[in-house]
């Protein structure tokens, strides 16, 4: 099971999948999928968010792909909250 942090959404866990699923991801292709029902915006807010706690990689142009972190959440080996440098303590406006 995984274990998510305060200030993830469950976009989040639908967007890391997705990534991993496809190999990278940018905001418009991935607001458009069938698993992920918010907007390219919001999306890009969730990416750079994700980013910054370590479990995806921005590759420039918008595209980003999982971190060994991200792959290890996705597998449910590594709660959000170990990641060393990350852990952010109730931060309630990344919610979407």
């Amino acid at each position: 099971m995984r274990k998510s942090a305060d200030w993830m959404t469950i976009w989040d866990d639908r967007i890391l999948e997705v990534i991993r699923d496809e190999g990278s991801g940018s905001p418009t292709p991935l607001s458009e999928h069938d698993y992920i029902h918010i907007s390219a915006s919001q999306v890009s807010k969730r990416l750079k968010k994700l980013s910054e706690h370590g479990l995806l990689e921005a590759l420039g142009n918008g595209i980003y792909v999982t971190t060994p972190d991200g792959e290890k959440y996705l597998d449910g080996e590594l709660a959000v909250d170990d990641i060393n440098g990350h852990s952010e303590n109730g931060d309630e406006s990344a919610q979407v």
